[in-house]
């Protein structure tokens, strides 16, 4: 190899290396870190280690489920290349709320195989379109939301006594009060607009082009959901569901052990707070900065009485050690595909 390709590799590695840097700074902008390392004072540090371990776990996992979704479409998808994906979607999302769906898939469009038998024209295409791809998002993500609901639906069941009283009181009633109508009334004027929009495209698909444009994006987001249909192993997708939950849960319970005055707690209490953080991850803020750090401390203080500024402490742990945990794989992840090209 000459000097000069030397040189373009030393570039190209500081390049990304600043990259890099500056995708941790955009991480960590909005870490309170006076609570962090307050909380750090009084904390078993060991605990939190397993919670960041659990949490590296969930992203491998993460990535291993998602590729049984790819397969069917483009079978040479390594497992590698999934859990980087994962990864890197992880700090966008710091950067930008929800983007680090649409970079993740980017990502994969960008490493997936060429495959000319699916086009008329002779010009090799990607197996794994960047539409398909985000039809495998969706279908992942609402996967995650069913157990989420489930998790809820078994906590309000069979615990209303106990944790009813906040998901009603404290997040139901204040977002239903903040509209002036029925949330119902929402709900079905946005699915009446969604299937009003989809008649039309259909409508006009081949004398509009953008609407037959429109016609294959959702043609492939769909080809993307109805892979699970044509998956070998079915039930790897499931068991790395339940997997990966188990993570979450793992996490929340070491949290809790980490914490002096929440050690106490049992099991069914950290399901608890995993699935009232799930919340807070879910509000569109960068990170979900800030609004986890609010519903978790609302959830230990309402439900067991716990000071507001100790739930403050037990967020900033368990949020700011997954965020580290994030960034450090992300990193890790945008210099090995760096290299590895």
């Amino acid at each position: 190899m000459s000097i000069k390709d030397h040189g373009k590799d030393i570039v190209k590695y500081i390049l990304s290396a600043a990259v890099a840097c500056a995708l941790l700074y955009f991480t960590f902008r909005e870490v309170k870190w006076e609570d962090f390392l307050n909380g750090l004072e009084s904390c078993r540090w060991e605990y939190i280690l397993v919670s960041m371990a659990a949490g590296i776990a969930a992203f491998w996992l993460r990535g291993l489920r998602w590729r049984e979704i790819l397969l069917p479409i483009d079978g040479t998808i390594s497992r590698r290349t999934t859990f980087n994906a994962v990864n890197i979607g992880y700090i966008a999302n710091f950067i930008f709320p929800r983007i680090g769906e649409f970079v993740r898939c980017g990502f994969i469009t960008k490493n997936s195989a060429s495959d000319i038998t699916e086009t008329d024209d002779g010009i090799p295409r990607k197996k794994a379109s960047y539409d398909k791809v985000l039809g495998t998002v969706v279908l992942e993500r609402s996967w995650d939301m069913v157990t989420m609901f489930i998790f809820l639906v078994a906590l309000l069941v069979f615990r209303w006594s106990e944790f009813g009283s906040f998901f009603v009181d404290k997040m139901w009633h204040p977002f239903e009060e903040n509209l002036n109508f029925s949330f119902w009334w929402v709900v079905a004027a946005f699915t009446a607009l969604c299937f009003a929009c989809l008649y039309l495209v259909y409508r006009y698909r081949n004398r509009s082009r953008f609407c037959r444009k429109i016609a294959d994006i959702c043609k492939g987001l769909l080809q993307g959901i109805l892979s699970c249909l044509k998956m070998k192993n079915k039930w790897k997708f499931f068991l790395y569901t339940l997997l990966i939950w188990l993570m979450y849960w793992t996490m929340s319970v070491s949290t809790m052990c980490a914490m002096p005055g929440l050690d106490g707690l049992g099991p069914v209490d950290a399901l608890f707070l995993m699935v009232a953080g799930s919340f807070g991850w879910l509000v569109p803020v960068p990170g979900g900065f800030g609004a986890f750090h609010f519903i978790v401390s609302l959830a230990l203080s309402t439900i067991y009485g716990i000071p507001f500024e100790m739930g403050l402490i037990f967020a900033t742990l368990s949020h700011e050690s997954q965020a580290i945990t994030m960034a450090a794989c992300g990193g890790i992840s945008y210099l090995d595909e760096a290299f590895r090209k």
